[in-house]
């Protein structure tokens, strides 16, 4: 037995109250130790409205949960059948009926635990709108601010934008936030 991911399907929606359900149910022991750990992924995400900036959750995979568990060889059926007898669980991603469970592989897990903010890695805030190349956009704060331009290029990496503004008559390229602006 090895502690692994796998991914638990479920109607959209109810991923929040299946998370509580399979707490519950790890603190009250009614699943045999074998469900370590349960995360509905989700990221922050920044939208900037009449420029105030709004912080918020976002599920990025809606109808899925991760399990962490360490399924035994034998009695694994049980721990699974209470788990799909759930409501709003339809089943788990990567088994027929009858079938153990297949785990997701390490790399797939470690890269929807650093999007979640889980574990260390390249994240940031996701913008909520998304922008695009040759888009109209008012930047609302900084140096440039009030000044109307277009999205020459968008680093989703850095969460930054180069736009062109006009400056005395003359196209200028200027590196912006995703936060600085807002859609035309």
């Amino acid at each position: 037995m090895s502690k692994q991911w796998y991914v638990l399907h479920t109607y959209s929606g109810y991923e929040n109250k299946i998370e509580k359900t399979i707490r519950r149910l790890m603190e009250d022991g009614e699943l045999e130790s074998a469900v370590l750990d349960v995360k509905v992924p989700s990221e922050q995400v920044v939208e900037v409205r009449e420029g105030k900036k709004k912080v918020s959750m976002k599920k990025f995979l809606p109808g899925y949960i991760l399990l962490e568990m360490d399924l035994p060889d034998l009695g694994w059926k049980q721990v699974c059948a209470k788990i799909r007898r759930i409501n709003g669980v339809t089943g788990f991603v990567g088994s027929g009926s009858g079938n153990k469970p297949q785990p997701i592989s390490a790399e797939e897990a470690r890269a929807i635990l650093q999007k979640t903010g889980e574990i260390k890695g390249d994240k940031g805030m996701k913008p909520k709108e998304s922008y695009s190349v040759g888009e109209a956009v008012r930047i609302i704060e900084g140096p440039f601010e009030s000044f109307t331009g277009t999205v020459e290029d968008v680093n989703l990496e850095k969460g930054k934008m180069r736009v062109t503004v006009g400056i005395f008559g003359r196209s200028t390229p200027v590196e912006v936030d995703f936060l600085q602006v807002e859609k035309v």
